[in-house]
């Protein structure tokens, strides 16, 4: 099966988990389970291959030419990670669906699981930097949404705001770093970067590459100084905290480092940095851990400690020490998972994770307290269970450490205390919630929970029995595939055996267990006397705050620079920006210099220079009457607007004069459901007549400044670009390759559909997320008070009795028929109007036309019938869900766009076929047309969101005013009220249904 495969089902089973019932658990959590298991089987089938020494690897190519392609490739790291995440996964799926509520939004939880599970796989198999780091933070994203699942719980979205803030600014750092290792290697692919160890590690911008990157392995894996956001993580549902904490986002980290540690250890720096922050966070997380009465907490901050032993190992530098931060990866995902599930069923059957509370779970859980228990000992490294071994493996490579004399002392030391601490972090989560008097005030009666509910626990604590007694037998060959590519060589001389004789490591064990012990019953005595209530010595040492005072100081910073630079005034605004721009644009050509070039211009001709006068002329006079007589100057700027076009197809540039023409169309009719809601200017408010004076002419003319500096600057740099002299080769690419390679005789509709197709892609996305964005800003919009008096026209009333609202009774009874003859009229125009933006659709790959000009046709056609007929009318009779259009356009070229990928094409490569049709003849269909339909799509989807929304607010006057009416009539008057009533009831069911509820005042519009 393709590797793409692996990473595209679990995004596919997210989209279907988004839009199914909220009660459908049951379909829930078998289509996520199977996506898990099918790809879990999947990546298993691969082993055979990867063991041998192959590399699986798929490569779909992008932009070559940057180095940008989308490359997945599989060995032992990769594929033992890939276990880890979609077999914890499946485990973890089988567990939520007996741990989630009927009453939660199951379909979300779903979706995000799947989305997340998607976004780690990805980061697992990516082949290019570039990629891996988008799937990186696409990682932060969703564990984001996870974590703030239960949004309507503070804490729980505070949690998920550090979690996003941390990791997704280590993120970009990271990102960054990737550009400079791929900057230093001359290519981003990762076959490359990992065999150019010796080159990157000589090269001067080493460091800097080394910190970023390392900035973004540290915050995702939480190591200090950025342990603080993981226990906040903990207020996500529980079986996200089991899969995040074992087998996914804070396991990245340590990926990165193992990954890249072939090109980036071996050096002073990574030493110390990687080094010591995993021993410092071994120690913090530790300490931390056994001061915690939450089993969530006590397990979130055991889990920091314990990646701080797997980057304490990858920073020794030492290869056998590499292969013990693999081998404890694998043990950690089972313990820690085993564990979290284990502090959920408490939960789930007990009501309380309060260890003060819970005592004596073992009458009463008894299967489940043996499977916690027994995964406890495996976290504490008891013999006979697999964190024994990967533990005794850390404790030799501390006493074997090659550096200064005192870190060889200090880190034999430091190994043995923090032992010390998981023993005793563990001893709290067994002995205190499971031994002990049978607890009496909890909120249920804890019973074991669903069969199948414990299962995974089982499997898991299965897996560290197995490997803790036969680790050679049960994990030899695996360990051995995932760590050689992390090593980057020959495997280093180690044993899996249980009993290696009396050495310095069993030693420390034993000493480990001991002191753990030792120190879990002074601990307990000094809680029993309630002598110990926070860790001491941490106690004013708190991330959290450290972080939200630093959020604080940024709001401040950021509040403070608004109220200095910023301003409500509309025209500061547009000063301050046009100022920047001119800055921004003179300054590199005042260091560069500025060269007009030596092709000879074309005559003036005449024509040309008076329609540019009147052009000029319209300009300057609608800038005159906008300040007392907006729609005048709006007219006058339409007249700007056509001598542009008229400019356009003088320059033999058809298909941008048509495209303006619709787009001022389009833009007209914009403002003016704008300047519906603008009030009238008040005068009152000017300034007094001798100031308003002075500063209004000082205001002009330093308008006028600018605006004849910037002006005259882009008219400039126009000619001066103009004037360049351009090889052939460059002005005549398009011209010459547009029918042979793009398939079309319309060079501009082949630019945009197809070598610059990618852009023309981000633009409507571009387009559509502004569509979505002011319908979601217009449906909050409150329009003042003193404008929502409607229009004579608009209420369908003569002047006389419209103008007169203290009648109310009179309005009721005198309206009238509004528009008629052209509503008919606009009616009969739309099929014609339909036609012409399909025949400009169907030949714009070979003559002026296209997807986006055909698109603003057929909008325009669509809101004429909001104009005439008015919103509620066409609504009634012709639903049209621009937002599913929008939705649609995006799909639509997203499919083309894969659909060559798919082939192993670049993304959206054309072809183009010839079809020979019955009756019809020869037909030349290009790929690009689907991509085109795409485009039409959404640029109709987007124009009628954005000015119906606006139109919207219509009809809210309307109601606003139909409100007005019924109130003020009188509750004798019983003839209007029986019209009114008669009135209703005539309508149709389809109108009846349509028919928007009366909203509030302080409502949105429908």
């Amino acid at each position: 099966m393709p590797l793409i495969t692996l990473v595209l089902l679990p995004f596919i089973g997210s989209l279907l988990a988004a839009v199914l019932p909220t009660n459908a658990r049951n379909t829930e959590s078998t289509l996520a389970g199977l996506i898990a298991v099918f790809c879990t089987v999947q990546v298993a089938l691969y082993f055979p291959e990867v063991a041998a020494g192959h590399i699986p690897s798929q490569t779909l190519v992008w932009i070559p030419q940057l180095g940008l392609n989308l490359v997945l490739r599989m060995d032992g790291f990769a594929w033992m990670f890939s276990m880890l995440v979609l077999g914890v996964g499946s485990l973890v799926v089988l567990y939520a669906r007996y741990y989630m509520s009927a009453a939660d939004p199951v379909p979300r939880f779903f979706s995000f699981f799947l989305a997340f599970m998607g976004a780690m796989v990805g980061v697992v198999l990516s082949g290019n930097l570039i990629q891996l780091a988008l799937f990186w933070e696409l990682t932060s994203l969703f564990s984001f949404l996870l974590i703030g699942y239960s949004h309507h719980r503070k804490d729980a979205r505070r949690g998920a705001r550090m979690a996003l803030t941390v990791t997704a600014t280590g993120g970009l750092c990271m990102l960054a770093g990737m550009l400079v290792l791929g900057h230093m290697v001359g290519s981003y692919e990762l076959e490359k970067v990992l065999a150019s160890a010796t080159k990157v590690q000589a090269h001067p911008l080493y460091l800097t590459a080394l910190v970023l990157i390392l900035l973004g392995a540290l915050t995702k894996s939480a190591q200090f100084p950025f342990h603080f956001w993981l226990p906040h993580a903990m207020a996500a549902p529980t079986p996200v905290s089991a899969y995040l904490h074992s087998a996914t986002m804070v396991k990245a980290g340590v990926f990165l480092l193992a990954r890249l540690w072939p090109v980036l250890s071996g050096t002073e720096p990574w030493f110390w940095i990687v080094g010591g922050a995993g021993l410092l966070t071994l120690l913090i997380g530790g300490y931390a851990a056994m001061f915690q009465n939450d089993l969530k907490g006590l397990l979130a901050y055991s889990t920091i400690s314990h990646l701080g032993l797997i980057t304490l190992l990858l920073g020794l530098n030492s290869p056998l020490a590499a292969v013990a931060a693999v081998f404890h990866i694998m043990n950690h995902a089972t313990f820690k998972a085993s564990l979290f599930m284990a502090a959920g069923l408490i939960d789930h059957e007990s009501g309380t994770r309060d260890i003060r509370r819970l005592s004596g779970l073992r009458r009463m859980m008894p299967m489940t307290s043996t499977l916690a228990m027994v995964a406890s000992a495996a976290m504490a490294g008891v013999p006979l269970l697999n964190g024994f071994l990967s533990k005794e493996m850390f404790f030799a490579e501390a006493v074997l450490v090659d550096a200064t004399p005192w870190l060889q002392w200090l880190l034999p030391v430091a190994a043995t205390v923090a032992g010390m601490f998981s023993v005793a972090y563990s001893l709290r989560f067994t002995v205190d919630v499971f031994w002990g008097p049978a607890a009496t005030d909890l909120p249920h009666t804890p019973h074991e929970p669903p069969h199948w509910m414990r299962v995974p626990v089982e499997l898991l604590v299965l897996a560290c029995v197995v490997v803790g007694t036969l680790p050679a037998w049960s994990v030899g060959s695996y360990l051995a595939t995932a760590a050689r590519p992390v090593v980057g060589g020959d495997l280093p001389t180690y044993s899996l055996a249980i009993w290696h004789g009396v050495n310095k490591p069993l030693i420390m064990s034993l000493i480990a267990l001991a002191g753990g012990t030792a120190l879990y019953l002074l601990l307990r005595n000094q809680r029993a006397h309630g002598r110990v209530d926070a860790p001491p010595l941490m106690r004013h040492l708190s991330g959290k705050q450290l972080f939200e005072s630093w959020l604080t100081r940024v709001s401040w910073a950021g509040r403070g620079a608004r109220r200095a630079l910023g301003t409500q005034r509309l025209q500061w605004q547009m000063l301050w920006l046009v100022c920047a721009a001119v800055v921004a644009s003179t300054w590199p050509l005042w260091l560069r210099g500025l060269h007009l070039g030596e092709r000879v211009g074309l005559p003036l001709s005449p024509t040309f220079a008076l329609l540019w006068i009147a052009g000029g002329i319209s300009a300057l006079a609608g800038a005159w009457q906008a300040k007392y007589h907006r729609l005048a100057a709006l007219a006058l700027l339409g007249a700007t607007g056509l001598c542009v076009c008229i400019t356009f197809l003088w320059f033999s540039a058809p298909d941008l004069a048509l495209t303006q023409i619709v787009v001022e169309v389009v833009t007209t009719i914009l403002i003016l459901l704008g300047l519906r809601w603008l009030p009238k200017r008040d005068e009152s408010l000017r300034p007094p007549a001798r100031a308003q004076g002075y500063q209004t002419r000082l205001r002009r003319w330093r308008d006028l400044a600018v605006a004849l500096i910037a002006g005259g600057g882009m008219a400039l740099l126009s000619l001066a670009m103009m004037r360049r002299p351009f090889p052939e080769s460059t002005s005549t690419f398009f011209l010459e390759r547009a029918l042979t390679e793009g398939g079309g005789t319309n060079v501009v509709n082949v630019m945009l559909v197809d070598f610059r197709g990618f852009d023309t892609f981000g633009e409507i996305i571009v387009l559509g997320i502004v569509a979505l964005t002011v319908y979601a800003l217009l449906r909050r919009f409150r329009p003042a008070r003193e404008v929502m008096d409607l229009p004579p026209q608009q209420r369908a009333l003569p002047a006389d009795v419209a103008t007169d609202l203290a009648h109310p009774r009179q309005v009721a009874d005198t309206a009238i028929g509004y528009l008629t003859v052209p509503a008919v009229l606009v009616r009969l125009l739309l099929p014609f109007a339909t036609l012409v933006a399909v025949y400009l659709f169907m030949r714009g790959h070979n003559e002026p036309g296209g997807g986006f000009v055909a698109g603003l046709v057929f909008s325009v056609a669509l809101l004429l019938q909001y104009i005439v007929s008015g919103t509620t009318w066409v609504e009634a009779h012709l639903p049209l869900y621009p937002r599913r259009w929008i939705g649609a356009g995006m799909l639509v070229a997203l499919a083309t766009g894969i659909g060559s990928l798919w082939f192993g094409y670049p993304f959206l490569t054309s072809h183009t076929a010839h079809l020979h049709l019955p009756w019809v003849g020869d037909l030349h269909i290009a790929s690009a047309l689907f991509f085109d339909i795409g485009v039409f799509t959404l640029v109709v989807g987007s124009t009628l969101l954005i000015l119906t929304a606006i139109a919207h607010q219509s009809v809210r006057s309307h109601r606003f005013h139909q409100r007005a009416m019924e109130e003020a009539l009188a509750p004798e008057d019983t003839d209007t009220a029986t019209r009114l009533n008669a009135s209703a009831s005539t309508a149709t069911p389809a109108q009846t249904a349509k028919r928007p509820q009366q909203p509030q005042p302080h409502q949105g519009a429908q």
